[in-house]
């Protein structure tokens, strides 16, 4: 959609936008304290830190080195430090090892950041018309991917707070909300046959949204909202993670491994639930979504509950029509909440508050082909042992979630903001 924008506005929005999303990223670190910069408490968070270099990298690495003229490297060790994962760029450092690097410091990163966005907008304003529209795209990608890293940074922060014994609040939460969850309603579709996914040019989307490709769906049904802690209690209630009846077998196995009663953040004290949350230790409200919980955790809710979780063309046909409206990280909340918003449709909380887990398998869509190059790494080679969820959670950006998106996570892992959406089979 970019290449259809006159040049002025092409240099207005991509300005615009630029400085939108990296002051979001400052904004949502102002309130660490220097030492919470550093730490990673497990293998799958990265520091703060991490983040933000890393996305500053990544506009240094695949748009300033190609086309800025006479570039010198910021440093040329970041190269290897801030690499995540791209082995067509060069080596990097350990993944599990970036909560050993305890230099460069804080400030030198804030300083990487400013000197990279001042080039960014040199370049911007510099770039003849077929250059500038040359790298619109890349910082688009460039921008999604902050915003993508943005979401990973505050639930690191709230897993790495959450091993304090202090239980660190990372902000204050001004109101606090009493709203009653919807009522638990079903929305039926008919079946046949239905186009999903999106074509490349039609609005911003990365490689694995693409291309649109026709799909069967028998006649399904789907829930209005996503399961609350008040169900997923009565699940607990009723032995949920002490009947093996339920769960696959792998989740079994890790059920027992990692000894799990619960949801992750929940805790039981004197007979009374209580979660950490960003802002504190607290009662748990049973009237707001579930979250941090595995696929194998929501795989084995829904057998309990007669039910089955959707499949990603099922949830797409469901909502797509829908507004993107919900509970995002611009709503300054950064946990998921019983309260509805009037423009929301059909399916509510269909965007925001939690990614939902779908019953798909992480895969190519037929005809896909991944973007060339080192982006090229950037989606495909992940699509093994995965599951994809959809809609966004309550730190995901409004401009960054879309009907199309596919998230991808490995069946065990919880510290995402990801909750249950029931689907059935009409009969």
């Amino acid at each position: 959609m970019l290449q259809h924008i006159e040049s002025t506005e092409l240099r207005n929005h991509l300005r615009k936008s630029y400085r939108d999303v990296r002051e979001m990223t400052m904004k949502l670190v102002q309130p660490l304290e220097t030492e919470d910069y550093v730490i990673q408490s497990h293998p799958d968070v990265s520091p703060p830190k991490w983040h933000m270099a890393h996305t500053t990298w990544f506009f240094e690495t695949f748009i300033l080195k190609d086309y800025r003229e006479n570039y010198v490297s910021f440093h040329e060790e970041f190269e290897y430090l801030f690499n995540s994962y791209y082995e067509s760029v060069g080596s990097f450092f350990p993944r599990h090892s970036r909560g050993l690097l305890s230099r460069p410091g804080v400030e030198k990163v804030k300083q990487y950041r400013s000197d990279i966005d001042s080039e960014i907008s040199l370049l911007i304003e510099e770039l003849d018309e077929k250059k500038l529209r040359e790298i619109a795209n890349l910082i688009e990608i460039g921008l999604h991917h902050e915003q993508q890293h943005q979401e990973l940074l505050m639930t690191d922060v709230k897993y790495n707070f959450s091993i304090n014994p202090l239980k660190p609040i990372y902000l204050e939460l001004e109101t606090t909300t009493k709203d009653v969850a919807p009522p638990l309603e079903w929305a039926r579709f008919e079946g046949g046959l239905f186009e999903i996914g999106i074509d490349e040019g039609e609005r911003f989307s990365f490689d694995n949204e693409r291309p649109v490709h026709k799909v069967w769906l028998n006649p399904f049904e789907l829930a209005t909202r996503t399961v609350t802690n008040g169900e997923f209690l009565a699940f607990i209630e009723d032995g949920g993670y002490e009947r093996a009846e339920f769960w696959l077998s792998d989740g079994w196995a890790t059920v027992k491994n990692q000894q799990w009663k619960a949801p992750l953040h929940w805790e039981e004290r004197n007979g009374e639930w209580y979660t950490f949350t960003l802002h504190g230790f607290v009662p748990l409200n049973k009237e707001d979504p579930v979250t941090h919980v595995s696929y194998y955790e929501a795989e084995a809710y829904a057998s309990w509950a007669g039910k089955r979780l959707p499949t990603e063309a099922e949830w797409e046909v469901a909502v797509r029509d829908q507004p993107i409206s919900g509970n995002f990280v611009e709503d300054g909340i950064y946990h998921p909440v019983a309260s509805i918003k009037d423009d929301e449709g059909q399916i509510k909380k269909a965007y925001g508050d939690v990614w939902e887990w779908t019953k798909s398998p992480y895969m190519a869509y037929p005809g896909n082909k991944p973007l060339d190059g080192a982006l090229g790494e950037y989606n495909a080679k992940f699509m093994s042992s995965q599951m994809v969820l959809r809609g966004g959670s309550c730190v995901t950006s409004a401009s960054h979630i879309r009907p199309t998106y596919r998230n991808f996570f490995g069946p065990d892992k919880r510290w995402q903001f990801t909750g249950i959406r029931l689907a059935g089979d009409q009969t």
